[in-house]
């Protein structure tokens, strides 16, 4: 495995989203991949207050206990529970880390990310109060997530606390970062840029092909009729076809590998965030990051240009 700064952090090159964890992973199932992803070198956890209804958070602090060292853990604020919106007003932050430390067990949180952004609160009155959470040594860096350019800007302008990353949706099959600025304004503003959905639902797993029934218990099966409409569009499933095609050609290069390792070879890009439901899955998501040749590389990029 390998790891790239993240401000004054190390994280391996793939990260592991957590929102599966209390949900549709129990507590046992959640232990289980927490220790696979830690014995494989995968040491980047990536979870919210929000996820599983918060028992994200308390099972993944559950299981690094003993092992909380060892681990990067990120977390994410600024959805309010009772799904009436957001809030990042300095009073809910300071709460919310609050709860957020108990429920991981721990005394300090290393990456703590703005969820969404908040139109209710100023963005400077957000900064402030995480520069005192980072001064009070509960936070080590700070992280935003779904931010555009301007508010990144915005972010850097203030000059209130170093902001050290992007998290945003990010792969083969969504290249929206490209065209809407923010990669390149991460790369300008010496940010780290975490993808998440990497496998685009499942997409680029291999294990999907176009013309072919869904296999159940995936991440696309289960989700809501209108949204995998979308990723059931022709075009999405042109590619994919075109995708694998291609990497039917390569040798011992898989689909999965492609989505991770093209990715990392992206400016900017830090780690790679991907949900895991198995312990098996999370083996096979660290072997993924690889590096390609140039060639593959480029073949990639032309098939999925325009999706």
């Amino acid at each position: 495995m390998n790891y790239r700064p993240l401000g004054s952090l190390d994280v391996s090159v793939v990260g592991v989203g957590c929102n599966n964890f209390g949900s549709r992973l129990d507590e046992a199932g959640t232990r289980a991949v927490v220790l696979a992803a830690l014995d494989a070198g995968v040491n980047f956890f990536d979870t919210a207050d929000i996820y599983g209804d918060t028992r994200s958070e308390e099972f993944l602090g559950r299981a690094l206990a003993g092992r909380r060292g060892e681990a990067v853990i990120a977390t994410k604020f600024g959805v309010r529970h009772d799904g009436s919106g957001f809030d990042s007003s300095p009073d809910y932050v300071r709460s919310a880390c609050e709860d957020s430390l108990r429920r991981l067990g721990t005394d300090y949180i290393d990456l703590y990310q703005i969820h969404f952004p908040d139109p209710a609160t100023a963005l400077r009155d957000t900064l402030e109060v995480l520069d005192e959470l980072v001064t009070a040594g509960k936070v080590r860096e700070v992280g935003c997530s779904n931010f555009n350019v301007e508010q990144l800007r915005e972010i850097e302008e203030s000059g209130v606390v170093r902001v050290v990353s992007l998290q945003s949706q990010y792969s083969l099959l969504a290249r929206y970062p490209e065209t809407d600025g923010t990669l390149k304004a991460c790369e300008d503003l010496a940010m780290g840029f975490l993808p998440y959905y990497p496998l685009a639902n499942g997409l680029l797993t291999g294990k999907i092909r176009p013309g072919q029934p869904i296999p159940e218990g995936t991440r696309l099966a289960l989700m809501p009729d209108d949204r995998r409409a979308h990723w059931l569009g022709d075009q999405l499933q042109s590619t994919v076809g075109r995708l694998l095609e291609y990497v039917d050609t390569l040798e011992d290069v898989t689909l999965l590998d492609c989505a991770f390792s093209w990715l990392l070879a992206q400016p900017s890009v830090t780690s790679v965030i991907a949900g895991a439901s198995t312990p098996e899955q999370i083996r096979s998501n660290a072997r993924a990051a690889r590096d390609l040749p140039t060639e593959v590389l480029s073949r990639l990029d032309e098939i999925t240009r325009s999706s």
